[in-house]
């Protein structure tokens, strides 16, 4: 039986276990990234760690989310990660070469190696035939440290595009008819590849787009084959020597296979607030907009810019539009103003923003009250703009040019024949704002600088015999990570600040829960289904540990995060019968008996309620995530095997 592309990464990369489906492996990784909301707790994790030197094939840092100084804040943790990264043979991105999965895709990404990024769309380098995956800072500290990166074995999904796309369809169309088809939890525990005649009609950073999206579908990664198109774009890149052919094998047996037709698509929508949430974009055509947001880590690439430069030209944004554009990378920026195209957006009324995430992450560029936003970003959960009552919709670049100009959601397709876009054969290659690490020799040399909002990562605790605590917060389905930590500009300059982070934890869903985790000591949190989906910001179990949140009980939980709360000693437990959840309710007093017993050896164990009541939990883990829970989390786990006191 033959390998899928995936499958070949992960065999050649093999450490720990067996390519058994659900069974637990260790793989290792050959790069990583990390970026500014979630790296400073990685760099601090590292730190305490004890590790001197990263032992990875290469590590960047990445400054691309918390570019707004509006005080001391981010400019201390940019000038912490600059130096923490020099010392420990780190790549230091700086502040405006561009957003991490951009400039990764661009300069380091390499077929049939592996990345994991603390940033749930570390899967873009997919694009590229790598095998890219989001995870916890606290696994992207461990894997600088040369330790292996362990996954669920995943389920192999497999989706055959044949045909090309028309006119004024573009690779986000794709992404979003996919999520359509297989819903926001469609991925969960799988790894999506690409393949069919009609992937050699997409290139590169249209690959990126919808891999850079499998993470919406909860996907642990998505992969396209290495091929021709890779070849191109990597000798554009000067980086041909990087480049390798992979491909599936032909008799790879995949766990489900779906069928997709480019030629069939339309320009579609992702609705509020959920990516998943997906019409066509003539059923919304004449609905009023008020603002168009084009760039994030899905599309900013040069040919994304090109083909909204070309649609823009010679025409006005509609007065009641604000519309702003965000290049990826600094070689995006430079390239568009070279040919022209810089020009003609500024002309028609766009407002330029530096090469970072910015809006998308709530970095600034809010939409008014009630506002409506088109955006070619990745996630529209409610108040993740930073306007809690606005209407955010996902669109292609083409469909924002285009509403950008009639002020309304617009088929671009009115706009009669789609400008013809072509990429260069050799990119603009200027790396002058990559800092390169002290050697080994000089790193003793280097003092890391910390700001006064850098404090010690709250370390956890070994659970007790005897769980006795309180039902503090019940939540619905589908709570995100925006929902337990919430970004934005005034709360992600706290990002290395957890006491004062804590302020702000789930305040979208309840403003008190703060103060009240805080006068109770603690607690356990009940969720729905598909708990903890959307971002890795590890700081979603980082900050309810320090509010004392000993386990959470839900009917699911999303990958990333449910790895994040073991990696911090919180204990995740399923219910049984997911009926259980509407006979609990926030205030009841909860007795878990035998947890750490269960821990130990159980997979089922039984919570009682103060009015008799007895619900089957279940506790799948894997052997060594009950070793890391009964050591107080990973970074006591890790810190015990390597006799660090």
């Amino acid at each position: 039986m033959g390998y899928t592309i995936a499958e070949k990464i992960l065999a050649s990369h093999l450490v720990d276990g067996q390519m058994l489906r659900g069974s637990e492996i260790g793989i290792r990784i050959d790069q990583t990234l990390t970026q500014d909301a979630t790296g400073t707790a990685v760099y601090l994790e590292l730190e305490a760690m004890e590790i001197d030197r990263v032992r990875t094939e290469l590590s960047v840092a990445y400054v691309d989310h918390n570019t707004l100084q509006t005080g001391f804040e981010n400019a201390d943790d940019h000038r912490y990660i600059q130096t923490v990264a020099k010392k420990h043979g780190i790549r230091f991105s700086r502040p405006g070469n561009g957003i991490c999965h951009q400039v990764h895709l661009e300069r380091f990404g390499i077929p049939g190696k592996t990345l994991i990024g603390s940033d749930s769309h570390t899967p873009t380098a997919g694009g590229l035939g790598m095998l890219g995956i989001g995870a916890g800072g606290l696994d992207v500290a461990v894997a600088m440290g040369g330790g292996a990166y362990y996954i669920t074995m995943p389920r192999m999904i497999r989706i055959n595009l044949s045909g090309s796309l028309s006119p004024f369809v573009a690779a986000k169309d794709v992404i979003l008819a996919v999520l359509k088809m297989l819903g926001v939890k469609g991925g969960v525990g799988a790894i999506i590849e690409y393949g069919g005649e009609g992937v050699l009609s997409l290139s590169v950073p249209e690959r990126a787009t919808i891999t850079n999206m499998g993470a919406e579908l909860g996907a642990t990664s998505s992969i396209f084959p290495s091929d021709s198109i890779t070849e191109a774009f990597l000798r554009a890149e000067g980086r041909e020597g990087d480049y390798t052919p992979i491909c599936a094998d032909s008799d790879a047996v995949y766990d489900e296979v779906y069928e997709l037709n480019l030629g069939e698509l339309e320009p579609l929508a992702a609705c509020p607030h959920s990516p998943d949430n997906v019409r066509c974009v003539r059923e919304l055509s004449g609905m009023k907009i008020d603002q168009v947001c084009i760039g994030s880590c899905t599309n900013s690439s040069l040919k994304d810019l090109l083909s909204v430069a070309a649609i823009l030209k010679g025409r006005s944004v509609h007065p009641d539009v604000s519309l702003s554009i965000s290049p990826g990378s600094k070689q995006v920026y430079t390239m568009l103003a070279e040919c022209g195209a810089l020009a003609d957006l500024i002309s028609a009324g766009a407002r330029i923003l530096e090469c970072a995430c910015g809006p998308c992450i709530g970095m600034g560029f809010s939409p008014k009250s009630q506002g409506i936003s088109l955006r070619t970003f990745n996630r529209n959960f409610e108040g993740r703009c930073g306007t809690k009552d606005a209407g955010v919709y996902l669109v292609s670049p083409e469909v924002a040019a285009a509403s950008a100009i009639y002020g309304v959601m617009t088929d671009p397709r009115i706009l009669g024949d789609a400008p013809k876009v072509s990429l260069p054969e050799r990119f603009g290659i200027n790396d002058n704002m990559i800092d390169l690490p002290a050697t080994e020799r000089e790193a003793s040399g280097v003092t890391v600088e910390r700001g006064p909002n850098i404090k010690p990562i709250p370390r956890g605790r070994a659970p007790e015999e005897k769980l006795s605590t309180r039902l503090i917060l019940k939540v619905g389905d589908n709570i995100t990570t925006d929902h337990i930590m919430p970004a934005g500009a005034k709360i992600l300059p706290y990002r290395s600040n957890v006491p004062k982070l804590s302020e702000f934890c789930f305040t979208v869903c309840d403003p008190e829960f703060p103060k009240r985790a805080k006068d109770l000591g603690g607690g356990i949190i009940l969720g729905g289904s598909n708990y903890g989906q959307g971002s890795s910001r590890e700081h979603a179990a980082l900050v309810p540990l320090y509010l004392g949140i000993r386990a959470v009980v839900a009917k699911s939980f999303a990958r990333i995060h449910a790895a994040n709360l073991i990696n911090f000693g919180i204990v995740p437990l399923t219910l049984e019968d997911e009926s259980d959840y509407d006979l609990l309710s926030e205030g009841d007093m909860i007795t878990i008996d035998n947890l750490r017993r269960a821990i130990e050896s159980s997979d089922t164990l039984v919570m009682k309620t103060e009015d008799g009541k007895e619900l089957a939990l279940k506790l799948a883990l894997s052997r060594r995530q009950r070793e890391i829970l009964l050591s107080g989390g990973l970074l006591e786990h890790t810190r015990i095997k390597q006799g660090v006191k």
